[in-house]
Parts: C-alpha cells; structure tokens; sequence
C-alpha cells in the first residue's frame, strides 16, 4: 500500500525497514529512507534533469582541483534517521572520509535541491530542517520555474541563515572561488560547459 506525502510516494508497506534493509530493496532506486519508512520519487522533469546535468559538469571539475568531491542522485546520504538523494552533493576534501562505496555517511558540506512541483515543500521544509540538524554547512534551493534560488549557510549557532549578498550570484563558503551566475540557470539553451570553465580560468 502506497500513499501521497508532499508529491512523493511513501510505500506504507516498508514501513519500520531497517536502513541496511532499504539499501538492499531499493539498490539503484531513486528512493529515501525516513524514519523507518521509505519514500520513492516522482520521475524528475527534462527540465529537471537539464539544470542538474548542468550543475555537475560544471561543478564536478572544480571541487575536483581542490579534491572534494561531487555526487549527483542517485546517491545516498545518510544523516540521523535518514536516508536521503540529494539531487547534487559536494564534500570538501577535509570530508572525504565520509564517502563510502555506496553512500555518503554523514552531512555533506554543500548541497544542491533542484525544486519541481512534486518536490517543492519538501526540499524547502522536511530536508530544510534534516540539512540543518544533520550538520550540511551550504544549502541551495534553485526553482527553474520559478527562476529564483535561496542559498543559505550555517551559522555561528548551527542554524541555517539565507544568504543576501548578491542574488545574481551563488557562491560557496566551503568551496573558495566556486561562483555560479544564476542566469545560466535560467538559459535557454544552458550555457556550454567549457564556456564556465574558461570564466572560471579553468581552462
């Protein structure tokens, strides 16, 4: 028995699935682990999956040079009582330990929701509150319908605080240099790849 929770599935049946359970039943799913109980994604949109592909080619070089690392869903990262498939993940090199061969265990240092309807109150809201207790220092929120992006950064108490300093930009506290312009998220088509690299200096 399956039911609605904020535009995803939560497959009742599961519920009070150990997590070493769900990592065998829902190997290579796009589903998460909460509290026992187990959740399956909506598919994303092409829209979706454009901004995200985008954002991990770019990203994934530049964390890379100062040997981070870069995961893109489906990729588990484990926090307190759950299992969650960010849609991009960033782990700084101090971190790298956390890394796995099957998840992350443990907060990453940045992490990226790409916002669709089904997907909405939950990133701003369950995850919202999940990121900030399980530790993640760096959180963006990008709504490609709505073409506008929240980033927020922990706090000297341990709280999330929304960052105000420039809205046409996202930069990274735990990542020196990384600066997105949010308008190539909003291209038509999304800029070329090797284009950002050389306005980085990459290339």
């Amino acid at each position: 028995m399956s039911a609605n929770v904020g535009g995803a599935v939560l497959d009742s049946a599961k519920s009070g699935m150990s997590f070493e359970g769900f990592l065998t039943a829902y190997d290579g799913q796009h589903a998460e682990w909460v509290d026992g109980g187990v959740v399956r994604m909506s598919p994303p949109s092409d829209r979706h999956q454009d901004v995200v592909g985008f954002l991990h080619a770019v990203l994934r070089p530049f964390v890379g040079r100062q040997h981070g690392v870069v995961r893109a869903a489906p990729y588990v990262m484990r926090i307190d009582g759950a299992a969650r498939e960010p849609d991009l993940l960033a782990v700084t090199a101090e971190h790298r330990g956390r890394i796995t061969e099957t998840l992350l265990d443990g907060p990453a240092d940045l992490v990226i929701e790409v916002l669709s309807p089904e997907s909405r109150a939950r990133d701003r809201e369950q995850k919202f509150h999940e990121y900030e207790v399980a530790g993640v220092h760096e959180y963006w929120l990008v709504d490609p319908i709505g073409k506008s992006v929240e980033q927020y950064r922990r706090d000297a108490a341990g709280w999330f605080d929304r960052v105000l300093d420039d809205p046409t930009r996202l930069v990274s506290e735990r990542f020196p240099g990384l600066c997105l312009e949010v308008a190539w998220l909003w291209s038509e088509p999304l800029p070329d790849v090797l284009d950002v690299f050389r306005t980085w200096g990459l290339i």
